[in-house]
Protein backbone atom coordinates (compact mmCIF):
# COMPACT_ATOMS: atom_id res chain seq x y z
CA UNK A 1 0.00 0.00 0.00
CA UNK A 2 1.53 3.51 -1.07
CA UNK A 3 1.44 6.61 1.69
CA UNK A 4 -1.67 7.96 -0.93
CA UNK A 5 -3.65 4.58 -0.35
CA UNK A 6 -2.94 4.59 3.24
CA UNK A 7 -3.98 8.18 3.52
CA UNK A 8 -7.06 7.84 1.28
CA UNK A 9 -8.71 5.04 3.37
CA UNK A 10 -8.93 7.13 6.37
CA UNK A 11 -12.18 8.35 4.07
CA UNK A 12 -12.93 4.97 2.46
CA UNK A 13 -11.37 6.39 -0.98
CA UNK A 14 -9.36 5.92 -4.19
CA UNK A 15 -7.17 7.98 -5.67
CA UNK A 16 -7.88 8.11 -9.16
CA UNK A 17 -4.82 10.75 -9.85
CA UNK A 18 -1.72 12.46 -8.38
CA UNK A 19 -2.83 16.69 -8.95
CA UNK A 20 0.93 17.66 -7.94
CA UNK A 21 4.00 17.20 -5.07
CA UNK A 22 5.04 20.62 -4.32
CA UNK A 23 4.87 21.83 -0.36
CA UNK A 24 2.10 18.87 0.11
CA UNK A 25 1.51 16.22 -2.10
CA UNK A 26 -1.82 16.39 -3.52
CA UNK A 27 -4.47 13.84 -4.92
CA UNK A 28 -7.77 13.19 -6.09
CA UNK A 29 -9.57 10.78 -4.84
CA UNK A 30 -13.00 9.53 -5.19
CA UNK A 31 -15.27 9.35 -2.03
CA UNK A 32 -17.63 5.73 -1.49
CA UNK A 33 -20.61 7.89 -2.31
CA UNK A 34 -19.23 8.72 -6.22
CA UNK A 35 -17.94 12.26 -4.66
CA UNK A 36 -14.87 13.67 -5.65
CA UNK A 37 -12.30 15.44 -3.21
CA UNK A 38 -8.64 16.49 -3.17
CA UNK A 39 -6.94 14.50 -0.56
CA UNK A 40 -3.47 16.81 1.09
CA UNK A 41 -0.23 14.61 2.39
CA UNK A 42 1.33 17.80 4.26
CA UNK A 43 5.11 17.82 4.12
CA UNK A 44 7.35 17.68 7.05
CA UNK A 45 8.12 20.31 9.45
CA UNK A 46 6.25 22.59 7.45
CA UNK A 47 3.05 23.36 9.49
CA UNK A 48 2.59 22.13 12.92
CA UNK A 49 -0.90 19.63 13.16
CA UNK A 50 -2.26 22.50 15.50
CA UNK A 51 -2.03 25.24 11.92
CA UNK A 52 -3.20 22.85 9.88
CA UNK A 53 -6.30 22.23 11.95
CA UNK A 54 -6.20 25.61 12.44
CA UNK A 55 -6.30 26.40 8.41
CA UNK A 56 -9.05 23.52 8.68
CA UNK A 57 -11.23 25.36 11.37
CA UNK A 58 -11.25 28.55 9.14
CA UNK A 59 -11.51 27.00 5.45
CA UNK A 60 -14.68 25.39 7.37
CA UNK A 61 -15.84 28.79 8.48
CA UNK A 62 -15.55 30.35 5.21
CA UNK A 63 -17.46 27.41 2.80
CA UNK A 64 -20.32 27.29 5.39
CA UNK A 65 -20.85 31.17 5.07
CA UNK A 66 -21.42 30.45 1.25
CA UNK A 67 -18.08 30.68 -0.20
CA UNK A 68 -16.35 29.34 -2.70
CA UNK A 69 -13.69 27.76 -1.13
CA UNK A 70 -12.93 23.76 -0.28
CA UNK A 71 -14.60 22.26 2.78
CA UNK A 72 -12.61 20.29 5.11
CA UNK A 73 -14.07 16.57 5.20
CA UNK A 74 -14.15 14.55 8.52
CA UNK A 75 -12.75 10.91 7.82
CA UNK A 76 -14.35 8.18 9.17
CA UNK A 77 -12.58 8.57 12.42
CA UNK A 78 -13.05 11.63 14.66
CA UNK A 79 -9.06 12.82 13.55
CA UNK A 80 -9.98 15.29 10.71
CA UNK A 81 -6.21 15.13 10.48
CA UNK A 82 -4.62 11.75 10.71
CA UNK A 83 -1.43 10.11 10.96
CA UNK A 84 0.22 7.72 8.33
CA UNK A 85 2.59 5.36 9.43
CA UNK A 86 5.08 7.06 8.06
CA UNK A 87 4.81 10.56 10.50
CA UNK A 88 3.11 12.63 7.59
CA UNK A 89 -0.28 13.97 8.40
CA UNK A 90 -3.56 13.92 5.89
CA UNK A 91 -6.46 15.86 5.19
CA UNK A 92 -9.08 16.01 2.57
CA UNK A 93 -11.79 18.72 1.09
CA UNK A 94 -14.64 18.98 -1.24
CA UNK A 95 -13.51 18.97 -4.86
CA UNK A 96 -14.23 22.42 -6.87
CA UNK A 97 -14.71 21.95 -10.24
CA UNK A 98 -12.51 24.43 -12.60
CA UNK A 99 -9.27 25.77 -14.64
CA UNK A 100 -7.13 27.29 -13.11
CA UNK A 101 -6.88 31.37 -13.61
CA UNK A 102 -3.48 30.61 -15.26
CA UNK A 103 -0.03 29.51 -14.99
CA UNK A 104 3.50 31.22 -13.43
CA UNK A 105 5.28 32.18 -15.82
CA UNK A 106 3.05 31.76 -18.70
CA UNK A 107 1.28 34.85 -20.13
CA UNK A 108 -2.44 35.34 -19.04
CA UNK A 109 -5.11 34.15 -21.43
CA UNK A 110 -8.10 35.65 -22.70
CA UNK A 111 -8.66 39.17 -24.02
CA UNK A 112 -7.43 42.36 -22.06
CA UNK A 113 -11.47 42.85 -21.22
CA UNK A 114 -11.29 39.02 -20.06
CA UNK A 115 -8.73 39.80 -17.62
CA UNK A 116 -9.54 42.64 -16.59
CA UNK A 117 -12.97 41.14 -15.57
CA UNK A 118 -11.68 38.41 -13.90
CA UNK A 119 -9.35 40.64 -11.81
CA UNK A 120 -12.22 42.47 -10.80
CA UNK A 121 -14.02 39.62 -9.84
CA UNK A 122 -11.00 38.32 -7.72
CA UNK A 123 -10.41 41.26 -5.84
CA UNK A 124 -14.29 41.59 -4.62
CA UNK A 125 -13.51 37.82 -4.16
CA UNK A 126 -11.07 38.26 -1.66
CA UNK A 127 -12.83 41.27 0.18
CA UNK A 128 -15.46 38.60 0.89
CA UNK A 129 -12.94 36.60 2.15
CA UNK A 130 -11.40 39.05 4.21
CA UNK A 131 -14.60 40.20 5.79
CA UNK A 132 -16.51 36.79 6.39
CA UNK A 133 -13.18 36.22 8.63
CA UNK A 134 -13.74 39.30 10.54
CA UNK A 135 -17.06 38.29 11.62
CA UNK A 136 -15.25 35.08 13.09
CA UNK A 137 -14.34 35.13 16.37
CA UNK A 138 -11.08 32.74 15.82
CA UNK A 139 -11.02 29.30 18.20
CA UNK A 140 -7.66 30.13 21.67
CA UNK A 141 -5.83 28.19 19.87
CA UNK A 142 -5.67 29.14 16.48
CA UNK A 143 -1.83 29.05 14.99
CA UNK A 144 -0.44 30.26 11.73
CA UNK A 145 2.50 31.49 10.77
CA UNK A 146 2.61 35.02 11.17
CA UNK A 147 2.96 37.18 7.69
CA UNK A 148 3.29 39.80 9.17
CA UNK A 149 6.41 42.64 9.92
CA UNK A 150 8.54 40.53 11.49
CA UNK A 151 7.55 37.65 8.58
CA UNK A 152 7.89 40.30 5.94
CA UNK A 153 11.16 41.53 6.84
CA UNK A 154 11.86 40.43 10.25
CA UNK A 155 15.31 38.87 10.93
CA UNK A 156 14.24 35.74 10.05
CA UNK A 157 11.09 36.04 7.81
CA UNK A 158 8.88 33.18 6.92
CA UNK A 159 10.39 32.25 3.96
CA UNK A 160 14.31 33.06 4.94
CA UNK A 161 16.13 36.02 4.61
CA UNK A 162 16.06 37.02 0.40
CA UNK A 163 18.56 39.66 1.23
CA UNK A 164 20.95 36.69 2.00
CA UNK A 165 20.25 34.53 -1.11
CA UNK A 166 23.53 32.80 -2.97
CA UNK A 167 22.94 33.86 -5.97
CA UNK A 168 22.42 37.49 -5.26
CA UNK A 169 25.35 40.03 -6.93
CA UNK A 170 26.66 42.89 -4.32
CA UNK A 171 24.84 45.22 -6.52
CA UNK A 172 21.24 43.41 -5.97
CA UNK A 173 22.25 42.48 -2.88
CA UNK A 174 22.08 45.67 -1.59
CA UNK A 175 19.09 46.89 -3.56
CA UNK A 176 17.41 44.41 -1.58
CA UNK A 177 18.47 45.68 1.85
CA UNK A 178 17.36 48.60 0.92
CA UNK A 179 14.18 47.19 -0.16
CA UNK A 180 13.80 45.64 3.14
CA UNK A 181 14.46 48.73 5.07
CA UNK A 182 12.19 50.54 3.05
CA UNK A 183 9.25 47.82 3.45
CA UNK A 184 9.46 48.04 7.38
CA UNK A 185 9.28 51.47 7.30
CA UNK A 186 5.94 51.85 5.20
CA UNK A 187 4.48 48.42 6.58
CA UNK A 188 5.31 49.89 10.30
CA UNK A 189 3.48 52.88 8.90
CA UNK A 190 0.76 51.32 7.53
CA UNK A 191 0.40 48.98 10.70
CA UNK A 192 -0.51 51.96 12.37
CA UNK A 193 -4.38 51.81 11.19
CA UNK A 194 -4.63 48.04 9.71
CA UNK A 195 -5.38 45.38 11.94
CA UNK A 196 -3.88 42.17 11.39
CA UNK A 197 -6.28 38.80 10.81
CA UNK A 198 -5.68 35.72 8.94
CA UNK A 199 -5.35 36.12 5.18
CA UNK A 200 -4.67 33.71 2.11
CA UNK A 201 -1.38 34.78 1.41
CA UNK A 202 -0.58 32.16 -1.51
CA UNK A 203 -3.25 33.77 -4.21
CA UNK A 204 -1.44 32.63 -6.63
CA UNK A 205 -3.27 31.74 -10.29
CA UNK A 206 -3.00 28.02 -10.16
CA UNK A 207 -4.85 28.41 -6.29
CA UNK A 208 -7.26 30.16 -8.18
CA UNK A 209 -10.11 28.36 -9.63
CA UNK A 210 -12.09 29.52 -13.03
CA UNK A 211 -15.85 28.18 -13.14
CA UNK A 212 -19.12 28.39 -14.35
CA UNK A 213 -20.14 30.10 -11.44
CA UNK A 214 -17.12 32.42 -10.99
CA UNK A 215 -13.88 31.86 -9.26
CA UNK A 216 -13.03 30.08 -6.16
CA UNK A 217 -10.14 29.62 -4.00
CA UNK A 218 -8.30 26.84 -2.80
CA UNK A 219 -4.80 25.84 -0.96
CA UNK A 220 -4.78 27.42 2.05
CA UNK A 221 -1.31 25.65 3.43
CA UNK A 222 0.56 29.41 3.21
CA UNK A 223 -2.23 31.04 4.89
CA UNK A 224 -1.28 33.31 8.36
CA UNK A 225 -2.23 36.23 10.13
CA UNK A 226 -1.33 39.46 8.41
CA UNK A 227 -1.76 42.43 6.47
CA UNK A 228 -4.82 41.84 4.47
CA UNK A 229 -3.43 43.79 1.45
CA UNK A 230 -1.03 41.01 1.22
CA UNK A 231 -3.21 38.59 -1.04
CA UNK A 232 -3.87 41.41 -3.55
CA UNK A 233 0.51 41.81 -3.38
CA UNK A 234 0.32 38.53 -4.14
CA UNK A 235 -1.97 38.17 -7.05
CA UNK A 236 -0.21 41.18 -8.83
CA UNK A 237 2.99 39.47 -7.64
CA UNK A 238 2.31 37.06 -10.97
CA UNK A 239 1.24 40.03 -13.46
CA UNK A 240 4.44 42.60 -13.19
CA UNK A 241 5.45 41.35 -16.62
CA UNK A 242 1.64 41.51 -18.31
CA UNK A 243 1.11 44.24 -21.27
CA UNK A 244 -1.75 45.03 -19.36
CA UNK A 245 -0.28 45.30 -15.98
CA UNK A 246 -1.57 49.08 -14.86
CA UNK A 247 -5.39 47.94 -15.51
CA UNK A 248 -4.91 44.96 -14.24
CA UNK A 249 -3.66 46.06 -10.61
CA UNK A 250 -6.71 48.82 -11.21
CA UNK A 251 -9.38 46.21 -11.46
CA UNK A 252 -8.05 44.00 -8.75
CA UNK A 253 -8.73 46.89 -6.29
CA UNK A 254 -11.29 48.31 -7.79
CA UNK A 255 -13.24 45.25 -7.07
CA UNK A 256 -11.82 44.96 -3.37
CA UNK A 257 -12.97 48.45 -2.86
CA UNK A 258 -16.87 47.41 -3.93
CA UNK A 259 -16.55 45.79 0.36
CA UNK A 260 -13.46 47.26 1.47
CA UNK A 261 -11.89 50.29 1.69
CA UNK A 262 -8.45 49.76 0.94
CA UNK A 263 -5.00 52.33 0.58
CA UNK A 264 -4.45 51.80 -3.40
CA UNK A 265 -0.60 53.64 -2.55
CA UNK A 266 0.14 50.56 -0.18
CA UNK A 267 -1.16 47.83 -2.63
CA UNK A 268 2.32 48.29 -4.79
CA UNK A 269 4.33 48.51 -1.19
CA UNK A 270 2.76 44.67 -0.89
CA UNK A 271 3.69 43.43 -4.39
CA UNK A 272 6.99 43.87 -3.71
CA UNK A 273 6.67 42.17 -0.18
CA UNK A 274 5.90 38.91 -2.12
CA UNK A 275 8.39 39.48 -5.14
CA UNK A 276 11.23 39.81 -2.01
CA UNK A 277 9.58 36.80 -0.11
CA UNK A 278 9.70 34.65 -3.05
CA UNK A 279 13.29 35.11 -3.28
CA UNK A 280 13.74 33.39 -0.04
CA UNK A 281 11.11 30.90 -0.66
CA UNK A 282 13.07 29.97 -3.50
CA UNK A 283 16.51 29.55 -2.16
CA UNK A 284 16.45 26.46 0.43
CA UNK A 285 13.57 24.38 -1.92
CA UNK A 286 15.63 24.81 -5.96
CA UNK A 287 18.74 23.82 -6.66
CA UNK A 288 20.97 26.29 -7.40
CA UNK A 289 20.74 25.73 -11.32
CA UNK A 290 17.01 26.16 -11.43
CA UNK A 291 15.77 29.06 -13.76
CA UNK A 292 13.88 30.26 -11.04
CA UNK A 293 16.09 31.59 -8.90
CA UNK A 294 17.49 34.32 -11.79
CA UNK A 295 13.75 35.22 -12.44
CA UNK A 296 12.73 35.53 -8.75
CA UNK A 297 15.82 38.01 -8.14
CA UNK A 298 15.08 40.12 -11.45
CA UNK A 299 11.68 40.70 -10.77
CA UNK A 300 12.29 41.66 -7.02
CA UNK A 301 15.24 43.95 -8.35
CA UNK A 302 12.70 45.42 -10.48
CA UNK A 303 10.04 45.94 -8.41
CA UNK A 304 12.43 47.68 -6.24
CA UNK A 305 13.78 49.84 -8.12
CA UNK A 306 9.96 50.83 -9.23
CA UNK A 307 9.59 51.59 -5.57
CA UNK A 308 12.83 53.15 -4.64
CA UNK A 309 13.86 55.17 -7.58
Amino acid sequence: MTEAEEAAAHWGGQITAELRNRENAVYAMRLPDGRRAALRLHRLGYQTAAAIRSELWWCGQLAAAGLPIPAPLAPAGDDPLPALSTGRRASAVRWIDGAPFGEAGVPLAGTRAEQVTRHHALGRLLAQVHDTTDRLTLPADFTRPRWDIEGLVGETPFWGRFWEHPLLSPEDAATLRRARAFLRERLTDHARHAALGPVHADVLRENILVADTGLALIDFDDSGIGFRLYDLGTVLSQDLYEPAFPELEAALMDGYATLRPLDRNIVPVFTLARVLASVGWAAPRLAMDHPVHRSHIARAVMKAGQLLG
